[in-house]
């Protein structure tokens, strides 16, 4: 098997750390459009694999297309990061062109590939790549929800005081500060509904921290965060090349589940070695209905300023 990283910034860099850690591929290729980035980090990575036990080949490469040739999966973390105070929405003008041109020069070059989409804003760039490759809706899935969920189940299990890992917990909806909708009613500790033993006030905190998991780490460290989004990437990677048929939450085109149509969008999907195959429709209460399809038309309203490109 053999994996693609588009962008060898902090994001892309421990995505593709995560991948070779785990043996997920037999060659791992980081690209990066600045001369030498990735090419310094896969040679840095290289000379752990005596020290961590792997033996996954890492190339990297400035821009050279070719070297990606015959790839079975395609992360794309290209573009810029979000700065202090800046919404992902700003980011639509300039990461549209940089994601359409790395999709198109990838498939012409692995016109199998699967591609997972991290850049920002991850919804619209997404759409973006479905409408622009013409690759079959399974073959592209967004990140996003894969990484709310698990800021979710951090946020749930620092106040239950338990372990993540004992948790299932989703958020579905646009990959946004204001458009994601942590469905705290479903979640569950070992098959114990959360909300046992959480208040109605505590229930509402997670959530709003939830909601502003990223831009709360932002502030923190001065840039967009990298760890957990690199975790995602590579915990997508992995169930589609294991063919696990995990369960996660996805940016994925939607044909009326939900109630929405001609739109990516975060919901349970489950995920294998096609890409993603099955949409999980859970049963949402009036109120949810309600913030799913608010999420929908402010992901729509973002996927407007494509047209005016």
């Amino acid at each position: 098997m053999k994996v693609t990283v588009v962008g060898a910034g902090a994001v892309g860099a421990t995505c593709a750390d995560n991948i070779a850690r785990k043996e997920l591929a037999e060659e791992l290729v980081l690209l990066d459009i600045k001369e030498g980035l990735a090419e310094g980090k896969a040679q840095d990575m290289m000379q752990t694999a005596a020290l961590l036990g792997f033996d996954t080949r890492i190339t990297g490469s400035t821009n050279d297309y070719a070297k990606t040739a015959k790839s079975d999966v395609v992360v794309i973390t290209s573009g810029l990061p979000r700065k202090p105070g800046m919404t992902r929405e700003e980011l639509i003008g300039t990461n549209a062109g940089i994601v359409r041109g790395v999709a198109e020069n990838i498939l012409k070059h692995s016109p199998d590939a699967i591609l997972i989409i991290i850049s920002n804003p991850m919804d619209t760039m997404t759409q973006l790549a479905l409408t622009s490759t013409g690759l079959p809706k399974n073959k592209i899935i967004g990140m996003g929800g894969t990484l709310d969920s698990a800021r979710f189940k951090f946020q749930l299990s620092q106040h239950l005081g338990c372990s993540p890992a004992d948790l299932n917990a989703l958020v579905i909806g646009g990959h946004g500060d204001t458009t994601m909708i942590p469905l705290i009613r479903f979640a569950t500790w070992n098959s114990m509904p959360v909300t046992k033993f959480l208040s109605e006030e505590k229930q509402k905190q997670i959530v709003a921290d939830t909601m502003v998991g990223g831009a709360t780490l932002t502030k923190l460290i001065g840039t967009s965060a990298w760890y957990a989004p690199g975790a995602a990437g590579a915990a997508l990677v992995e169930t589609i090349l294991r063919d696990e048929k995990k369960l996660f939450t996805c940016c994925v085109s939607l044909n009326g589940e939900y109630g929405q149509k001609d739109i990516c969008l975060g919901v349970p999907v489950v995920i294998g070695k096609k890409g993603w195959e099955k949409i999980l429709e859970f049963d949402l209460n009036a109120d949810e209905q309600a913030l799913f399809k608010k999420s929908a038309d402010a992901v729509r309203s973002m996927n407007d300023v494509l047209k005016t490109l």
